[in-house]
Order: C-alpha cells, then sequence, then structure tokens
C-alpha cells in the first residue's frame, strides 16, 4: 500500500515505523523544519544536547515506548534520574513527590493524622486500582472533595486541577483522567541522550533506512477522498495519490483539512476540548534552586504553573555550562500570554524568580526563548470514553489517531507511540481484509 501520514511527531513516526517495516510505501508531511512534534527540541551554539521546547519526560512504567527503544536497540541510551518535585506551602517549598516517603511526613506535619490517613487510603487505591470506567462518572473536582476531604482538597488537589485547566473547567474534567496521572506515573523520570530530539531524529533515520519519504515543511492543507478510490493529499507544492491517509494532528485541524468526512464525525472532532501551552526557556549563569519540578497554586500569585530547573534533572555541562529553567502554564488559546511577545512575557515572569532564591538578579539571565502552541492538553469531560471519534473514520481508508484519544491516560509521547502503532495495525488489518 501507499499510505500517507500527517504528521512527523511520536504517533506519526511510530506509525512508519511499523509500516516501512512491513514493506509499505509511506509518505509524512511535517508542517515544521523538522520531525518531533510537541516532543521536538532546540538547540543553543555552544550546547552538545537539544533540550525539549516543552518540558518532556518518561516514566519507568511507559511500556510502550521502552518497547519501541528496546527493539530498535537503544535502550542503553535511555538515562533515568531520580529528581525532585516540591509543593508551595506557606511561602516554602517542601519535597512533595512520593506516596510513601515525603509527602507523608510533609502532611504529618502540617494536617490532623485523620487527613494523612485518608489521603493515604484514597491515593492507594487510585494508585493500584485498575478500575477507571466507574470513575469517569464524576468531575475530579468533586471525587477529590469527597474522599479526600476538605482540607487536603483545598491544599492539594483543588490548586492542581486549577492550575492545569484554569476554574472554568473544575466542572468538566473527569476523574478517570486523575486517577491515570495516579496510577501510572513513577518518581524516576527518563530522557534520552542528546534529548528527545535526538530520539525522534534516529527513529526518523530508520524509517527513511527503511523507504519512507519524510517531507518536511510540507503543511497539508486538503485530503480529498476520489471517487476512483484512494486520496488525494494536498499540500503547498504538491497533490499526491495515497491508497489511504493518516492524520495525526489535532481534532480540529483533520476537520478542516479533512471536509469529506460526515458531519457527525466532524462535529466530534470538533466538539474534543484542549488547553495551549506557553513555555519559556530561560539560560542563567548559575543555579537558581536545588529542586527540578516546582508546583505553583495560582492563587499564590505565580505569573505560571509550573517552574522546572532542567539542570537539577540533566547536567548543566550538556548545555554549555548553562543552567536552564522552564516557565510553562497550560492555557486557553484566547488567553493573553499568546499574544505577548518575549520580552513582554519575561517581564510578566521576571519579578516571580526572587520567590524561588532571593539573591536573584536579572544579570543571571544569558538567554531566552518562548514556544507556544494551540493544542497541547485534551480536556475530558465526564463519560469522555462515549464521545471518542473511532480511530477508523466512516471514511474507508482514513484514519485519525491524536492525543485526545488516548483517553483516560494523559497525553506524552509514550501514549503517542502507542496509538501511532495501533493505528498502524488497523491499516494493515484492513488492508488484508479489503477485497482483491
Amino acid at each position: 500500500m501507499n499510505i500517507a501520514i500527517v504528521g512527523a511527531g511520536p504517533a506519526g513516526l511510530a506509525a512508519a515505523y511499523d509500516l516501512t517495516k512491513a514493506k509499505h510505501r509511506v509518505t509524512i508531511f511535517e508542517a515544521a523544519p523538522h520531525v518531533g512534534g510537541l516532543a521536538s527540541g532546540f538547540k543553543a551554539p555552544h550546547w552538545d544536547w537539544t533540550l525539549e521546547k516543552f518540558y518532556h519526560h518518561w516514566f519507568q512504567s511507559d511500556k510502550a515506548i521502552l518497547g519501541l527503544i528496546d527493539e530498535l536497540g537503544w535502550r542503553d541510551q535511555v538515562l533515568f534520574p531520580r529528581p525532585y518535585t516540591v509543593i508551595y506551602y506557606k511561602g516554602e517549598f517542601h519535597p512533595f513527590d512520593h506516596m510513601f516517603s515525603n509527602m507523608p511526613l510533609f502532611l504529618l506535619r502540617h494536617f490532623p493524622i485523620t487527613d494523612v490517613m485518608r489521603f493515604g487510603l484514597t491515593g492507594a487505591y487510585l494508585r493500584f486500582s485498575p478500575w477507571w470506567q466507574s470513575l469517569e462518572k464524576y468531575t475530579a473536582d468533586e471525587w477529590t472533595r469527597r474522599w479526600f476531604g476538605e482540607r487536603m482538597y483545598n491544599f492539594f488537589w483543588r490548586p492542581m486541577l486549577v492550575s492545569k485547566f484554569g476554574e472554568e473547567n473544575l466542572p468538566i474534567v473527569n476523574m478517570a483522567w486523575l486517577w491515570a496521572r495516579l496510577h501510572s506515573r513513577t518518581t524516576r523520570l527518563g530522557t534520552f541522550v542528546g534529548g528527545f530530539q535526538a530520539f525522534m531524529d534516529k527513529l526518523a533515520e530508520v524509517v527513511r533506512k527503511q523507504g519512507g519519504e519524510i517531507r518536511l515543511n510540507s503543511a497539508v492543507s486538503g485530503i480529498k477522498k476520489k471517487q476512483t478510490g484512494g486520496f488525494t493529499v494536498e499540500s503547498a507544492s504538491t497533490r499526491s495519490l495515497f491508497d489511504a491517509v493518516i492524520s495525526t494532528s489535532s481534532p480540529a485541524f483533520m476537520a478542516q483539512i479533512a471536509p469529506d468526512l460526515p458531519a457527525d464525525y466532524a462535529s466530534q472532532l470538533r466538539a474534543l476540548k484542549s488547553m495551549g501551552a506557553v513555555v519559556m526557556v530561560i539560560a542563567l549563569d548559575r543555579q537558581l534552586t536545588k529542586y527540578y519540578w516546582h508546583n505553583l497554586p495560582k492563587e499564590a500569585g505565580f505569573p505560571f504553573l509550573a517552574m522546572v530547573e532542567h539542570t537539577n534533572y540533566m547536567r548543566p555541562e550538556h548545555y554549555g555550562g548553562d543552567h536552564l529553567v522552564y516557565c510553562g502554564d497550560y492555557l486557553d488559546p484566547s488567553h493573553e500570554y499568546f499574544h505577548l511577545s518575549k520580552e513582554e512575557l519575561l517581564e510578566r515572569f521576571m519579578p516571580a524568580f526572587s520567590r524561588f532564591n532571593p539573591a536573584f538578579d536579572r544579570s543571571w539571565v544569558k538567554d531566552t526563548w518562548l514556544f507556544k502552541a494551540n493544542y497541547a492538553q485534551p480536556v475530558p469531560p465526564i463519560n469522555h470514553s462515549k464521545s471518542i471519534p473511532p480511530l477508523r473514520t466512516p471514511i474507508r481508508g482514513l484514519y485519525f489517531a491524536s492525543m485526545s484519544q488516548v483517553y483516560p491516560w494523559d497525553r506524552g509521547t509514550n501514549f503517542a507511540v502507542e496509538i501511532g502503532r495501533r493505528v498502524a495495525r488497523m491499516v494493515m488489518e484492513d488492508a488484508q481484509q479489503s477485497p482483491a
């Protein structure tokens, strides 16, 4: 078969890997000048490694991505250090990232024993229970308030949900999403030698060696079903014919470029809500804090959701001695941050740095980079499993695989690889069942 894939992110590359391995002809269309999608990176001239534009890492439980890496023989290039996450409470940062060590110790110092026991028992249930289906009937807001109790809800869960999705989505996000985060994540966080871009480039090279073609700077403007069979894929410079098409784009973009989709399926795509992301990377000439991930409650007045000091996770030597800090937030694409320049946003962010280190001075800043994405975090409503568009669209031979469909799991490269390989299997199964 001759197959087109829209998007050279982890889902598109994983699908292309399996399809080219099975000797199918594959062409990937990618709007950016590089592969990687939201997991892509950039590199200053004096760095040895690339850095992700939007902070990424793997968990030790990420079977799909680590399985692919094992299959490719690259496990020796995966690193799993143990960085530390802290939470902001009453003006100070406290380590808070392990259910059976620093979390209960912190809680015992600040909350009644009954609240701590409730937190531990309810957290253990979510961690070890395999049943998420009944949880999607409730919002994460109402469920955590009921089962963790009012004090734990106000201290931890409500600030986390508001920081992640905003006040407006508290009555929307369902509890199965939170179950998935607690159920599968680990304290050790993984990356690839050279950064995620190095991994994506190596995977792209394997796809090319297996006969695949990757067209960079090639945004797709249309996918049209031909009456005689197959599809025309249109980009700025070409119109190409294919037997099947896989799109790994955002749902809204899929609805836009595939006008032949039935109205009900297109409506399903448009109904999928998501948050955008704004991330600023700041290079400093010295260390800001000793921790990696800082969870920040919106009500504490920080101008971003998280401050992530990447070089407390990966050594500054990989980045020419620079100390790299992410300031990131998930926001509605209409938020003013999407319209501010790098310089304007830096002025908003800088005053907060003295709250992490009172000695901070603007002279520490060496360089800054700003990245924005309108489609970065799906918002799963109550009973979301009933509203997810199937990977097989109603048009035979046209497939859609996005991070909005990995539910109940959260978005990330692991589940992007899983859904990419799953849709590739569907394409090959359907091809075998087609009449000769």
